[in-house]
Formats: structure tokens, C-alpha cells, sequence
């Protein structure tokens, strides 16, 4: 695995790199588990713009991922490594020896025909699923559950780590990636390694139009406009805003927390660094 880059043959392709995909052991995903997913294009249920400059992008074929990692005590062998154009991170196809096959998230380190298992007693090795009260303080996880049976939420991108730091009772100490350290149930389960494709956040674009195949849409700036749209647009010539930076509502967008979830709050041992 690792990033390959281009002659200069023109400017967008001078800066451009790629995944290389050597760790990708298959070109077309499993029919069975794919399926179309709708795309809200940044609009609500009423058609309105909630989310600014999203839209339009490449078609993408959904691949359903197994975060759950429910096939308690039955063993499965990888079958194949895989490109999933809807995360960041590889997956990996598994055949259960009861006949079923699934997606899961692949973490590195990863082969084909290595056995996983979920499981309370499975071995602590890259890709088995076990509870947080079954793992030694100290585990690099990743697919982490925020409530039990739910399906992992925390820590599902490429090259995540979260890492479990000790436990009491019935709860344990998770430290993300961010840097936050969280309580998490015991009985929560999350899968053991480090996710694949570390080299993510490495690649360089290269050029407008490959962000627009990811489905985003050009972001003009608050300066720009003019006093109607923007509280920092209008001036004669070319201004820097003259104020603190502001959303278009009004509100400070660098610093401002705009977190507002208390009934959680209680499970934020200490937020992420600065």
C-alpha cells in the first residue's frame, strides 16, 4: 500500500496522487451485498439547502458493512480485500463457515484467508470483535459501539485508532483519535486494530475537478459577496472582513463551540486537545 504519483503531463496532473490500491485483492464488490443508497445532495425532507455546497459526484454502488459484528462465535475466512468508493478505509469480504458472507471494515494488517471471529474469548489479533471487558487495557481499536448492540459509530475512517486506556465496573476508558477521552459500556464491542489505508491523508487532489467527483461543490468566501448575503461582504475593493469571522447567520464560525448535547455530557471524561 502506498501513494503513487504521475509525470507532469499538465497542471492538475503535476500535484496529483493516487492510492496505489496494492493492498486491493478484487476489482468488483459482491453483488449480493450492494445495493443503491440516495444521496441528499445537502437537502432536508422539504428540498431545502441544509448543508451549502454539496452535490452531484460520481455514482457510487453502496456496500453494506457489517458494524455490528453480530455472528457471535462463528469463524470466517477473508476472502478479499476491497476499494469501497463510500469510506475512506478498505473492507474485506468474509465467509462465515455457516454459508452467510459479509463486508467489514478491514484494519491493517489484514490477509486473505486469515480466520477472524467475534466472539468474548476470540485472540486479541487485527480483525477479531470482542467486548470491552474482554480486552486488555491498553488494545488498539477501532468500529467502536457508543451503545450496546447498536453497531459501531466511533473510529471508522482510514488509518483510526482509538486505543482502550483502563476500565471500572462497568465501564471503560476509551481514548479517540481526537484526543478525547471517553466512557464507553464494558459490554459495548469494538474490533481490534488499526483501520487500513494509513497513506489517506496523504494523496493530493491535484485538481477542482476531482473534488468534484467526491460530490462537493465550489465554496466561495464570505468576502466575496456582497453586504446582503454575507456579514463580512461589501467594502470598496478588496477587504479581509475587518471583524471576527462570521457565518452567513451571523454566528463566530473559528472557535465558537457549538456543542449542545448534555444529556452526553457525563460520558466526556476530558475533551479532545486543542
Amino acid at each position: 500500500m502506498g501513494i503513487k504519483k504521475y509525470k507532469p503531463t499538465s497542471p492538475g496532473r503535476r500535484t496529483m496522487t493516487v492510492s496505489d490500491k496494492a493492498d486491493v485483492t478484487a476489482e468488483t464488490p459482491h453483488k449480493a451485498l450492494t445495493g443503491f443508497r440516495h444521496r441528499s445532495q445537502g437537502r432536508n425532507n422539504g428540498g431545502r439547502i441544509t448543508s451549502r455546497f454539496r452535490g452531484g459526484g460520481h455514482k457510487r454502488l453502496y456496500r453494506e458493512i457489517d458494524f455490528k459484528r453480530d455472528k457471535f462465535g462463528v469463524p470466517g475466512k477473508i476472502a478479499t480485500i476491497e476499494y469501497d468508493p463510500n469510506r475512506s478505509a478498505r473492507i474485506a469480504l468474509v465467509h462465515y463457515t455457516d454459508g452467510e458472507k459479509r463486508y467489514i471494515l478491514a484494519p491493517a494488517g489484514l490477509e486473505v484467508g486469515q480466520t477472524i471471529v467475534a466472539s468474548a474469548k476470540a485472540d486479541i489479533t487485527p480483525g477479531n470483535a470482542l467486548p470491552l471487558r474482554a480486552m486488555p487495557a491498553g488494545t488498539e481499536i477501532h468500529n467502536v459501539e457508543l451503545k450496546v448492540g447498536r453497531g459501531g459509530q466511533m473510529v471508522r475512517a482510514a488509518g483510526g485508532v482509538a486505543r482502550l486506556m483502563a476500565r471500572d465496573g462497568d465501564w471503560a476508558l476509551v481514548r479517540l483519535p481526537s484526543g478525547e477521552l471517553r466512557k464507553v459500556h464494558a459490554d459495548c464491542r469494538a474490533s481490534i486494530g488499526t483501520l487500513s489505508n494509513s497513506e489517506h491523508t496523504n494523496i493530493s487532489i491535484g485538481k477542482a475537478g476531482r473534488t468534484r467527483w467526491l460530490g462537493r461543490r465550489p465554496h466561495n468566501r464570505g468576502v466575496t459577496m456582497n453586504p446582503v448575503d454575507h456579514p463580512m461582504g461589501g467594502g470598496e475593493g478588496r477587504t479581509s472582513g475587518g471583524g471576527h469571522p462570521r457565518s452567513p447567520w451571523g454566528k463566530q464560525t473559528k472557535g465558537l463551540r457549538t456543542r449542545n448535547n448534555k444529556r452526553t455530557d457525563v460520558f466526556r471524561v476530558s475533551r479532545r486537545a486543542k
